[in-house]
């Protein structure tokens, strides 16, 4: 950042070899940089206090723990003034502390005192107007403002399994799988298998599978145009779909596909990297 003064600002902590410039104008966070040199130009000076606002205790107190910022001086050295400096050590203060404040520290809010006629510049640096101030020192009123610091994001909360579920649904089944019929079996197809709802659950008719793909009672057939369900070169287990746009018969399941109870998918095709599953029309 440049001033009007043709001199770079660098914003940075105190060092011990700065102390007795920083006796002038007391604990600063502002440099000018005139060719090699780093000269101190401006300070920030502030305490933090448990109560919600500046008063005659917080001005000559710092209490550790506290959540407000009490700033109690903002000056900058008289040759680098109207120049942008004040503005520029205001906004670069706060975004320290808001950092601090989403790192966890528990700052809330930063407040200060002022004269009317310094309103502008605080506003500018996002500080809002509260009104008159108990403080008194001098002739002059003292005026607070405030500026609130962005809560700090609630801490991310993970969600653990239960201990040995991964395990064991990794593990092979151990039920007993379920003798099937196909549908050639009923004496009267699929007459026999619906009214008007799946009488029975429907199974995987892959040999040895045996996972529920349907419970009973919860679909319907209805005929819909086709569709084509495995990438063009796969090759299924299952009979092939008519090409679209051919009608083909479908298990309608209603309200929605939520209605029913999902048990998973069938087991992995053997050298095709792919689950069947059930395509249903809600």
């Amino acid at each position: 950042m440049s001033s009007s003064n043709t001199v770079d600002v660098v914003y940075d902590l105190v060092s011990a070899t700065d102390i007795p410039a920083a006796h002038v104008i007391e604990t600063s966070r502002v440099y000018a940089i005139e060719g090699a040199k780093r000269i101190l130009i401006g300070y920030v000076c502030a305490t933090l206090s448990s109560s919600s606002s500046l008063n005659h205790e917080s001005m000559s107190t710092h209490d550790p723990a506290g959540s407000s910022i009490c700033i109690h001086a903002v000056c900058v050295s008289p040759e680098y003034r109207k120049g942008g400096v004040a503005l520029g050590l205001l906004k670069e203060y706060i975004s320290r502390m808001e950092r601090a404040r989403q790192s966890g520290v528990s700052y809330e809010r930063i407040v200060l005192i002022t004269h009317e006629n310094m309103r502008g510049l605080y506003e500018k640096a996002g500080f809002e107007w509260v009104g008159k101030s108990d403080v008194v020192h001098g002739s002059e009123p003292w005026f607070e403002m405030r500026k609130l610091l962005s809560p700090a994001p609630p801490p991310t909360q993970t969600q653990s399994l239960p201990p040995g579920l991964w395990e064991a649904l990794q593990r092979s089944s151990s039920r007993s799988v379920p003798s099937a019929r196909l549908l050639p079996s009923f004496t009267r197809g699929i007459e026999d298998v619906c009214d008007p709802n799946n009488k029975y659950d429907l199974l995987c008719p892959r040999s040895g599978c045996g996972s529920i793909i349907l419970k009973n009672g919860v679909a319907s057939l209805v005929e819909r145009e086709s569709v084509q369900l495995e990438p063009a070169g796969i090759q299924s287990p299952l009979a092939p779909l008519p090409a679209p746009p051919a009608h083909t018969q479908w298990w309608r399941i209603t309200p929605n596909a939520m209605a029913f109870e999902n048990i998973g998918f069938s087991r992995a095709i053997v050298g095709q990297g792919m689950d069947v599953t059930l395509l249903a029309l809600g």
